[in-house]
């Protein structure tokens, strides 16, 4: 009788303890597992978006430059730039107020101010931020001559002011821009995006200009290299 048990109370305990086994060990380490993976991939976005802004500021950085190198060879920039700048001084006395800024800043909108520089100096503090996906840095100078010196790298563009709003401390512009780079590939460059001006409290000039695209950062990136339809049909 005992040897007849034996193997019986063998083959029917064993299974049992192998066969719930396993499922004991998923359930206690399940948890463990989503939050590495979800670790693992929280690292891989930072990564990639770490990757994305460095290619983007080098990019910015490089356009700045190819700008000024641009600049050397535009025929005529010095004179135009000074006409520029005088009518610029007589114009901006009369910014004496948030109201008078804003319209300022609306009428910069319609000589496409983001790449002619052909802005009221005098609605931005000297030290104003500028900002965008790309990076920052401060100086109304600096601006103006960047806005300047991409606009001599397009064939044609146009910016259209959308929508306007007004906040507390800052108002809101709702912006649309397209252009042809004058580059061999004629490549088109086209976006939605809107424009923070904050407001210094003393001064009611813009202290900080904030843009932000309604487009992937890559993904404007990428329309630089891309050949327009003009060029293939021209092929």
């Amino acid at each position: 009788m005992a040897s007849f048990l034996r193997p019986n109370s063998i083959s029917y305990l064993e299974p049992t303890r192998f066969a719930t086994s396993p499922h004991r060990i998923s359930r206690r380490h399940w948890c463990n597992i989503q939050l590495k993976a979800k670790k693992q991939g929280s690292s891989e976005s930072i990564d990639s978006s770490q990757s994305e802004n460095a290619v983007l500021k080098v990019a910015w950085y490089g356009s700045e430059l190819l700008g000024i190198a641009a600049s050397f060879f535009r025929p005529g920039s010095s004179g135009q730039m000074s006409e520029e700048s005088t009518r610029d001084d007589d114009d901006e006395s009369e910014c004496v107020g948030r109201t008078q800024v804003v319209q300022a800043i609306k009428e910069d909108f319609e000589r496409s101010y983001f790449v002619t520089g052909n802005l009221t100096l005098k609605a931005y503090e000297d030290d104003c931020e500028f900002a965008d996906p790309a990076g920052s840095f401060r100086g109304l100078n600096r601006f103006k001559r960047n806005c300047s010196n991409f606009g001599s790298l397009l064939e044609k563009s146009s910016m259209n002011l959308m929508k306007w709003e007004d906040h507390e401390d800052k108002s809101v512009g709702h912006w649309r821009f397209s252009c042809v780079m004058s580059f061999p590939w004629r490549p088109i460059l086209s976006a939605t995006g809107y424009t923070e001006y904050y407001f210094d409290a003393e001064t009611g000039r813009i202290c900080r200009h904030v843009e932000h695209w309604n487009v992937p950062k890559m993904a404007l990136l990428k329309q630089i290299f891309r050949p327009s339809r003009w060029i293939w049909e021209k092929q």
